[in-house]
């Protein structure tokens, strides 16, 4: 079984790439730039193959894909955080945070059905909570996630026919490096907010995607891994 992961190198992504071959997929990762990153993802596991490629580019997912004899399970975790107010945002940072957001969701999407319709397969996407209920000084950040959680209820109606299943994940607050820099004082802020109260790990995240992707009976639903932050 063959699996293909976006943004693998770190976080959700990593976390995935671990999960899966110790399941006994043959994982593929792809990520955009860091190659201090990879290195450090190769290290720890060998066995993924770990390939630089933008997922904005669709020559360069193409390519990927191409090689795969077959694909069983696509995992779009690759995505770029925004972080800033309205009227402070520049149309080119609106239009790469939509191009990596959604835009690389599409294209992933678009190839990875061609070699899942012979044989089914499963694709989920990862969103955020932001995507579900909109997150304050965050709003394309938060469009685009929530363009990804329209699009997967829209694929899973257009693919189910193929018995291609299409599910996403919506984290909440993960105690990964797109919040490592938040100070003391905001962790424990968020903290208060979550029901469980504490951020979530990679791996519990992770284990959600897993579960998804081996259902054969779920589709077009979107999972909260949120601690309870998004009720």
């Amino acid at each position: 079984m063959r699996a293909l992961v976006t943004g693998g190198t770190r976080g959700i992504g990593l976390a995935c790439c671990r999960l899966f071959s110790e399941r006994g997929y043959r994982v593929t990762a792809l990520y955009s730039a860091d190659e201090a990153a990879a290195a450090a993802a190769r290290a720890q596991l060998p066995e993924v193959e770990f390939l630089r490629a933008d997922v904005a580019d669709e020559r360069a997912v193409s390519a990927v894909i191409e090689r795969f004899a077959r694909l069983d399970v696509l995992i779009n975790n690759a995505g770029t955080a925004l972080y800033a107010q309205v009227q402070d945002t520049a149309w080119e940072a609106y239009a790469r945070t939509m191009d990596v957001n959604m835009g690389g969701v599409f294209l992933t999407c678009k190839h990875a059905v061609k070699k899942m319709l012979a044989c089914g397969g499963a694709i989920v996407n990862v969103s955020s909570v932001w995507g579900v209920s909109g997150g304050s000084c965050e709003s394309v950040y938060s469009a685009s996630k929530g363009a990804v959680i329209a699009f997967t209820k829209a694929l899973a109606k257009e693919l189910a026919p193929s018995g291609i299943t299409v599910n996403c994940v919506a984290p909440g607050v993960i105690d990964t490096a797109m919040n490592a820099h938040l100070s003391g004082e905001e962790r424990a802020a968020l903290q208060e907010e979550i029901p469980l109260g504490r951020f979530g790990s990679p791996d519990e995240v992770a284990e959600a995607v897993y579960f998804l992707a081996a259902s054969r009976y779920i589709t077009g639903q979107i999972l909260g891994v949120d601690g309870g932050f998004g009720i």
